[in-house]
């Protein structure tokens, strides 16, 4: 179970309630993830929710290389419930599963089309050392340009965001599910 205390209709506020409803509304179904932990910072989770919304749907990557990013921030941080949510919005989107699993295993995916290495490299090296080499900045730019690139630092900070979250509120792996990233 969550670390933090199970807001209810009844013991919300009149603010959360109106963010809670916001968050529902849309593409979105119900009250999930980080959502129920970030509530109570109603302010903190509006903002970041219409945020999220923005990587997740209107960012001007498709889902094949925005989940890949999102997969590798969900191994960067063990973030298990984010993997387990993402991974198959990864394949619908159309990751192919070698790729992914070699995500998973912290191994160099075998494969990559070029955007996909460029988001890999570009990642990667951020989430590993906090910055990203000119290469990698410059491979992602010549692809990307530049508001593909800050797209991209925007889908990693707030993955990482939703990914501490969950393993700070310790969400739950649904039942039967197993453990990606067990040991």
């Amino acid at each position: 179970m969550s670390r933090f205390t199970e807001l209810t209709d009844a013991t919300m506020t009149p603010r959360q309630r109106e963010v809670a409803a916001s968050i529902g509304a849309g593409a979105r179904s119900g009250l999930r993830g980080p959502f129920p932990a970030w509530l109570h910072s109603p302010e903190m989770a509006d903002a970041l929710q219409r945020a999220g919304r923005f990587m997740r749907w209107d960012s001007s990557f498709p889902a094949r290389l925005s989940e890949l990013a999102i997969l590798i921030t969900a191994k960067r941080y063990r973030a298990r419930y984010e993997w387990f949510a993402h991974y198959p919005l990864a394949m619908q989107g159309g990751l192919k599963p070698e790729i992914a699993e070699a995500v998973r295993l912290g191994e160099l995916p075998a494969g990559m089309a070029d955007d996909e290495a460029a988001v890999y490299r570009f990642c990667t090296e951020l989430h590993a050392d906090g910055d990203v080499s000119d290469i990698a900045f410059a491979g992602a730019k010549a692809l990307f340009g530049e508001t593909g690139v800050v797209e991209l630092l925007g889908i990693c900070g707030y993955y990482a965001a939703v990914g501490l979250t969950l393993n700070v509120a310790r969400v739950p792996l649904p039942d039967g599910t197993p453990d990606p990233f067990p040991g």
